[in-house]
């Protein structure tokens, strides 16, 4: 198991933002991901546009995966409507 930090944008309307970190959630736990620090980083103003969004709301995940994992959590993601974007680090 190796340490990664994620940071995902949400769209900030409150019932997509709880469905989008609801999946999020789920999604490391089916992959026997064990999530060592959760924090909101809060509502924010996008550098630029993106998918139509001016502002998304910031989450940054530190968690235990496999490497393999994270090319499944890229394909699952993509599919998301309410995550605007994502950035996945090797710590």
């Amino acid at each position: 198991m190796r340490n990664y930090e994620a940071v995902l944008i949400f769209k900030p309307e409150g019932e997509l933002l709880a469905q989008g970190r609801e999946f999020v959630k789920g999604l490391f736990a089916d992959n026997g991901c064990k999530v060592i620090n959760e924090e909101e980083m809060g509502e924010r103003d996008l550098a630029y546009e993106i998918k139509k969004n001016n502002r998304g709301f910031y989450v940054l995940y530190q968690f235990e995966s496999e490497p393999e994992n994270i090319a499944a959590f890229d394909k699952a993601l993509k599919l998301r409507g309410e995550i605007v974007k994502y950035l996945f680090v090797r710590k």
